[in-house]
Parts: C-alpha cells; structure tokens; sequence
C-alpha cells in the first residue's frame, strides 16, 4: 500500500505572515488547524515540511538536523522575497527550537514556542517516539510483525547521528536564547510526557524579550495542537500575535 505523502501549505491573507513549523517526525498537519484558525483572522500562514519529513522512516534518517535548519531558512526567505515583512513564528516542539533559532538570526515580530525542548535529557522519550512512528508507517504498508519488527530495530541504530546532531541543535539555541529579544509566547502542556517540561521555564526566564509571556495548559499532551485545549490555544496565540505583529 502506498502511504500519501502530505504537503506543505500556504494560505494567503494580509501582510502578517506567520511561519508555522512542524516537530520531529511529523508535518505540516501539526500546525494545519493553528493555520487555519489564523488565517481566518486574516494572516497569512506558511508551513514547510522538512526534508526527510511527512515521508518515510528511511527517508528520514538519511536527513540531517543542518538540512532542517536550511529548510526553514528558505521557508521565511520565501516569506521575505514574496514581500512580507511583518513575520512572526509559531513552532511545535523541535519547530520552536527551529523557530528561536531562527528569531536568534533574523528579523522577526514575534516567536511562539509550543512544547519544545531545552534540556535533551530524555533519548529515550525520542527514541519511543521516532519508533512509534516508523511501526505507525510500517504498518500502513502493511508489512507483517515480524518484519515491522526487523526493520524498526535497524531503523532505530540507523538513527543514532541524527538523535546526536538533534540534541547538539537544542544545546546550541539553549545556549543563545538569552540573545534574543524578540516578543515570545512560551506554551507548555502540563502533561507532556515527551520532554523536560521544565524547558519553558528556561526559555521564559532566559529570553531578553521585554514583552513575553508563558502558558501552561493543564490538560494537553505533547501534540498540543491537537489537544482537548487547542481552541484555547488556537485564541491565546492569536491574542500575542495581534499585540505584537502590527
């Protein structure tokens, strides 16, 4: 069976752009309802799809962090070079690793980070997650256990290098965070079971931003844009952005 390959979107609206990136392992469904929900309030949403992202789990190992980085370089020169100026970012997870990173190094309105990591102390969680995803894939080609089985283990020694350039990416916007003074919303899932929760409490209280802010949703998971609170969310973050994207 042929697995169907997402795709990035764009959704045209005014001169605010918002750059909205995806976590590890997934695409640009993560953000798809956010986006939605923004446009409709007259933004215009872009959300790239990394490389090795929204494929499969091979595709995905042979990917680097550094082409990640990359691709969401071009994503907001694309923004830049279509006219916006007025550009904020909303990442998920590694996104808003990717998104700080990129509020470190380039001209942005504002940065909203949603559940994403400063500390990687947790391989483990990430080696759950990434094979949970390439069992989720492999089964959709309907391959049987035994195989699954087989070809998630190599996958997972196949991940090693990438799991190792991951935690140096996160290491490095840990240590540079306190160079950024860019308007950030920091959301955290109170029950997210994927990372050190207490990385929010590290970007909050390291970011040189005069204007930031810090939410905790009580009843979410790690995949917070998909959670029981993400109507909430969805009117939090506009309520930043509209303070801050003007």
């Amino acid at each position: 069976m042929k697995v169907k390959q997402p795709e990035p979107f764009m959704f045209e609206g005014d001169e605010r752009a918002v750059l909205l990136l995806h976590g590890f392992t997934g695409h640009s469904a993560d953000v798809r309802m956010l986006g939605r929900y923004l446009n409709g309030k007259g933004y215009t949403c872009l959300a790239p799809i990394y490389r090795g992202h929204g494929k499969s789990p091979e595709e995905l190992v042979q990917a680097t962090a550094e082409d990640w980085w990359e691709d969401v370089q071009e994503a907001y020169q694309s923004l830049r070079d279509k006219g916006y100026e007025k550009i904020a970012v909303v990442g998920l997870s590694l996104g808003g690793v990717l998104g700080l990173k990129l509020a470190c190094n380039y001209p942005l309105e504002a940065a909203v980070t949603m559940c994403s990591p400063m500390f990687f102390d947790n391989e483990e969680q990430l080696t759950k997650g990434f094979r949970h995803f390439a069992k989720e894939y492999k089964q959709l080609e309907q391959k049987d256990e035994a195989t699954v089985e087989s070809e998630v283990e190599h996958l997972i020694d196949d991940a090693r290098t990438l799991f190792q350039e991951l935690a140096q990416t996160i290491q490095d916007v840990k240590d540079n965070v306190d160079m950024l003074y860019t308007p950030t919303f920091v959301v955290q899932a109170a029950q997210d079971q994927m990372i050190n929760v207490e990385s929010a409490n590290y970007i909050y209280e390291n970011v040189e931003a005069d204007e930031k802010e810090m939410k905790w949703y009580e009843k979410s998971g790690h995949a917070i844009t998909f959670g029981p609170e993400k109507d909430q969310l969805h009117q939090d973050i506009e309520q930043f952005l509209e303070s801050n994207v003007t």
